[in-house]
């Protein structure tokens, strides 16, 4: 009798795992998806029927393409022309908000060479006629110097872009004098500043509040599969009230509340980025970003992406972009 149970139980447990839905998320492995990691390691996908999968990438186009070839369902990361231009082709929406930069939160930070900084380039301001390393054109980074520079009153034009197709060579190029300026998160940022290789000008979300990174699916999972969106989803809200829990608390004095519940959080983060890094609970710490509750979208500025990207010709088409949305899934602030 006792076989017979077992039997049925091991039973029950293979019928559910064969029961869960697999999808595979697109991200960059750095700190900015965090409430992905934390909502993995507590296992709320597997509570909603999900078998999620992380397929790390080295750029955020690259993310984009693979949605819409199959190579993935999902994607987080930063809203590009290029995105825009597979969104005008009816290919790709954005379902949900990820990384906001917000006022008063170090998100990204605009980070100068040391030989530049020496030669005079001690404010943003001063970017005009100065060399910056991007990803690729049409990229957030260009998004965020174009921003920028209309925020400090100068010609982007001015600027001489160099796309350098990965943020690692981004960092890189800045660390070793190639180019005078660029754009990295507090998580790369700051170390580096702190061991006197780069200086921080300032905060992009100081100056171009903005929705920073964003969730996106394909029509075709849409239409096949919105039950498994609307549980993907779920469980990502969890992620963020957790990682929100984590690390956007703040005491009577305005300081981030750091105690068992942000110890664990880093934890879980962890086991994705830092991995065996003795600074890494300083990283995370110094490199949190701020996300909306819910993991709300900020649909009013993702328009306005659009209309710059147009306004540089980086984006073709003239489709209505709200079509590029749909918000049946997570919130919109």
């Amino acid at each position: 009798m006792m076989r017979l149970v077992l039997a049925a139980l091991f039973s029950l447990v293979a019928v559910v795992a064969q029961a869960a839905d697999p999808v595979r998320l697109g991200l960059l492995r750095t700190l900015s998806p965090a409430p992905f990691y934390i909502a993995q390691e507590r296992g709320y996908f597997r509570e909603q029927g999900i078998e999620l999968t992380f397929r790390f990438f080295e750029a955020a186009q690259p993310i984009a393409a693979a949605a819409v070839s199959g190579d993935i369902d999902v994607g987080v990361t930063a809203l590009t022309g290029g995105f825009f231009n597979l969104a005008e082709k009816g290919t790709l929406k954005v379902i949900g908000g990820g990384l906001h930069e917000q006022k008063g939160y170090e998100g990204s930070a605009i980070l100068v060479s040391n030989k530049a900084y020496d030669a005079g380039l001690t404010a943003i301001e001063h970017l005009a006629g100065k060399s910056f390393a991007i990803t690729q054109y049409g990229s957030s980074f260009h998004y965020m110097v174009g921003r920028i520079a209309e925020a400090k009153g100068f010609d982007v034009k001015s600027v001489t872009l160099r796309p350098v197709q990965q943020i690692s060579n981004m960092v890189a190029a800045l660390v070793s004098g190639q180019v005078d300026a660029t754009i990295a998160i507090a998580s790369q940022a700051k170390p580096l500043a702190a061991s006197g290789q780069a200086h921080i000008l300032g905060w992009a979300g100081d100056l171009v509040p903005y929705q920073i990174t964003a969730l996106f699916t394909t029509t075709g999972m849409i239409a096949r599969q919105p039950d498994v969106l609307h549980r993907f989803a779920a469980a990502y809200k969890r992620g963020v009230a957790d990682y929100r829990d984590a690390f956007l608390r703040l005491d009577a004095g305005g300081k981030p509340v750091v105690d068992a519940r942000t110890e664990a959080a880093i934890g879980a983060i962890t086991q994705y980025v830092f991995v065996g890094d003795p600074a890494a609970r300083a990283k995370i710490l110094g490199g949190v970003g701020y996300y909306d509750a819910d993991g709300a979208l900020d649909v009013a500025d993702v328009l306005d992406q659009v209309k710059w990207f147009r306004a540089q010709d980086l984006v073709k088409g003239d489709s209505d972009p709200s079509g590029f949305l749909d918000t049946r899934f997570l919130p919109t602030r």
